[in-house]
């Protein structure tokens, strides 16, 4: 027997997110109805995540489905919205979820407009698209979004997938999303920058050297915020931060201009902390050409 409360899910479409989201709630005991997948790539994730699902165009789905997972680019849900609901696609009574972080229940509106219940939920979890990342969902948290008498509904939906709900306002969607991307996004960034200087060295496996170092890191801000500062820019000492903005300008200039600006950025929230004093700080900006 099935649990109360199974919903016909529809999945538009079957890309990293969309997929692993269709195969939780199916997990969930929830019927999967059809998945919308147009590349090849999408189209083997859905066989592999998602196996004998049919893959349907978009309005069949909505015609099948009564909750609508939206997974597709920021850039293309409002267009996306919009357009089906110019076409009298969304009906009083649909579920229409989207998963991006930038956006709350504003790019939802057409829907809305035409009776359905609008929903955001936003897994704050990098995706691979493949199995792996059903069990990652147990440490995941997901920014969640609705009006209040909703709320219940999409905080239900992110329990079901084994997930922890966090309410954020629709105002503030924007300001956590670039907490996220600030965080996660620029890490790979740092992480690349890093493993190129010491390419350049002749080290064949930077991992190796820095993934002791970072995981460290990482855990320990975590655990103790900055407290957890170490190095140079936390002793105030400048001499070192000079040596390696003069070894940086042989280099790429991308990765100068990051080092400079995390390097001041650092020197103020240590100073703003009493690590260091503000004369300290201000000279390490001097020397980074602040």
């Amino acid at each position: 027997m099935s649990k109360p409360g199974r919903l016909g899910v529809g999945i538009i479409s079957a890309g990293k997110v969309g997929a692993v989201i269709g195969a939780a709630l199916r997990a969930a005991e929830h019927q999967i109805v059809g998945v919308h997948a147009v590349s090849e790539a999408s189209r083997e994730r859905a066989e592999n995540l998602l196996p004998e699902v049919p893959v349907l165009e978009i309005d069949d789905i909505l015609r099948r489905a009564e909750l609508i997972v939206f997974a597709v680019p920021d850039d293309q849900l409002g267009p996306l919205v919009q357009g089906l609901a110019d076409g009298g696609h969304f009906k009083p009574g649909h579920l229409v979820l989207h998963t991006a972080g930038r956006f709350g229940l504003e790019v939802l509106e057409p829907a809305r407009a035409a009776g359905a219940i609008g929903l955001a939920i936003h897994p704050a979890m990098t995706f691979t698209g493949l199995s792996l990342d059903l069990g990652r969902l147990a440490d995941c948290v997901f920014g969640v979004t609705a009006e209040a008498m909703m709320l219940p509904i999409a905080q239900a939906l992110v329990v079901e997938m084994g997930a922890e709900p966090v309410v954020i306002k629709d105002a503030d969607r924007p300001l956590y999303h670039a907490a996220l991307a600030h965080a996660s996004n620029h890490l790979v960034t740092l992480t690349g920058q890093s493993a190129q200087l010491l390419g350049r060295l002749g080290v064949e496996r930077p991992d190796r050297i820095l993934g002791p170092l970072m995981r460290a890191s990482l855990e320990n801000a975590l655990a103790a915020g900055e407290d957890a500062l170490t190095g140079p820019v936390a002793r105030g000492d400048s001499g070192t931060v000079a040596e390696h903005a003069a070894a940086l300008t042989e280099e790429d200039d991308g990765v100068a201009r990051a080092y400079a600006a995390m390097a001041r950025a650092t020197a103020e929230r240590a100073a703003a902390r009493g690590r260091i004093t503000q004369a300290q700080a201000q000279e390490i900006a001097r020397l980074l050409g602040a």
